[in-house]
């Protein structure tokens, strides 16, 4: 295997976190009935940063969650042993709020997937969106992005591996 590519350095990720956060802005008009859920294990530290952008654009706070899609999984037949996490849900809820996801990699679609199947058990948004910092391609499910930190086209046999400061000591992306 060829040694890992950097295609996002800290800047570069910094960068595309300020320019979602203006995006989800944008769309939404505003902070109101707004809703970030980070998928762990990456999104969640994702999904905190843009609540941190929203609110210095906004100067009001923006509710964050975190949401567990382990046993919403399809794959759980190949892979049982899977780490459950916790999904803390913001005080607020999700009912009639726009719910924006986000995941670092979007890749095949199946962990969005189940991250919707997730939120219908939890309630009833007005709207949901997702934001990723990287959207490499290769879906098996109708599923797309409203926000993307950078586009990174590959081939099903490369492996893209993101590593944030808050769960890995250091901000890149690779590819290798």
């Amino acid at each position: 295997m060829a040694d890992p590519r950097i295609v996002l350095d800290s800047g570069d990720i910094a960068r595309a976190l300020t320019r979602i956060s203006h995006e989800i802005l944008e769309r939404n008009k505003g902070a109101a009935d707004l809703v970030l859920l980070g998928l762990h294990t990456r999104g969640v530290p994702l999904a905190r940063r843009i609540g941190e952008r929203i609110a210095s654009v906004e100067g009001v706070g923006v509710a964050v969650g975190e949401l567990d899609v382990t046993m919403y999984r399809d794959d759980l037949r190949k892979q049982p042993t899977r780490r459950s996490h916790k999904t803390e849900i913001p005080a607020g809820g999700i009912d009639d709020k726009v719910v924006v996801l986000v995941d670092d990699v979007l890749f095949s679609g199946r962990t969005i997937r189940a991250a919707l199947d997730a939120l219908a058990d939890l309630g009833r948004p007005s709207a949901v969106r997702l934001a990723v910092l990287v959207d490499r391609g290769h879906r098996e499910l109708p599923i797309r992005a409203d926000h993307v930190g950078k586009n990174l086209p590959s081939a099903r046999s490369e492996r893209v591996s993101v590593r944030l400061a808050e769960v890995d000591d250091l901000d890149e992306v690779t590819i290798a």
